[in-house]
């Protein structure tokens, strides 16, 4: 039953997305965090010590509300514990909207004014969009496209296939964490050292497992499978995270761009490295090719990830 109720989650996944409207336990623990922090501007807390207890408290109630509601469920009924199993493994997953999203984008740059695309993108990206050229605009959503095909995607499907909805949750919640104030701005660095540092531990058997879909999945697309490969190894820890590069490194290469460097994140210019080589102007089309990416490498880690899970449940 968990394999069927992985792929009903998949399925509804890419099917539905996330509707604005509907409730979301993603955007439940996003409004915590930004409770907590609206608090330590009305107290004067140690960053540190802040920040320690934000990550506790968030991860802690990700893990035990998933794991209340999926034993309430179950002392209701079985069909309603796994329609609740169903739900929370669905909503782990961000396949859809991160494509819906980059495509809005792509839309905006292709038929909409500049000032539009540079609010547009400023939906899903950090950085300052005020100044971005177009090109600039196309390099920042494939990037979210790379890095959250890991973080948004395959993270969340192989914690499915470890530990069902209450692990991916709990993974979900520290990727918010990090989103949200794993920064390294003179606001954020300390109170998100410790989201950050947990980020990258959890997203390491990510990211590298996201790196092998996404090199298969350029195969698969008849993109540049040796640029894939080549700039994927060379590159893959052009980036102050030891995970985000990996991916970003393999769609560079794909697509034969250069991706990275230096950004303005709340006001403060972020050093980064470039990712890729330059060989040509990074267009709005090469957007949709890093959403074909994100699919394609779904698609291929749900079917390795089964037959793993197959072999396991036959011999182990």
């Amino acid at each position: 039953m968990t394999l069927i109720a992985i792929f009903l989650a998949v399925l509804l996944d890419w099917l539905i997305g996330d509707p604005y409207s509907w409730p979301h336990p993603v955007k439940w623990i996003g409004s915590y965090i930004y409770l907590c922090m609206h608090l330590l501007e009305k107290r004067q807390f140690s960053p540190y010590l802040f920040g320690f207890f934000l990550w506790l408290t968030t991860v802690g109630l990700a893990l035990g509300v998933s794991y209340g509601l999926l034993w309430l469920a179950g002392l209701v009924h079985p069909v309603l514990y796994w329609i609740v199993w169903i739900y929370l493994a669905y909503a782990s997953l961000a396949t859809k909207s991160l494509a819906f999203e980059a495509q809005k984008v792509y839309h905006t740059l292709k038929f909409g004014t500049l000032e539009e695309a540079r609010k547009q993108v400023g939906m899903i990206v950090g950085r300052e969009t005020s100044q971005l050229t177009p090109e600039e605009i196309s390099k920042a959503t494939i990037e979210t496209v790379a890095e959250n095909t890991s973080d948004g995607v395959i993270g969340p499907l192989l914690c499915l296939f470890l530990g069902g909805p209450i692990l991916a949750m709990t993974y979900k919640a520290i990727n918010t964490l990090d989103s949200m104030v794993g920064y390294k701005t003179e606001k954020y660095r300390k109170i998100g050292l410790i989201s950050a540092k947990m980020d990258d531990l959890a997203n390491l058997i990510p990211a590298r497992l996201t790196w092998l879909f996404l090199i298969l999945s350029s195969q698969i697309l008849l993109l540049d499978f040796k640029g894939a490969l080549r700039i994927g190894w060379r590159d893959r820890y052009q980036h102050a995270s030891p995970n985000s590069a990996f991916s970003e490194a393999v769609v560079a290469g794909a697509l034969g761009i250069q991706l990275g460097g230096s950004h303005v994140y709340h006001g403060e210019l972020i050093e980064k490295p470039t990712i890729g080589e330059a060989s040509r102007l990074v267009e709005a089309n090469d957007i949709q090719t890093a959403i074909s990416l994100l699919y394609t490498s779904t698609m291929t880690g749900l079917i390795l990830f089964t037959l793993f899970y197959l072999v396991k449940q036959a011999y182990f």
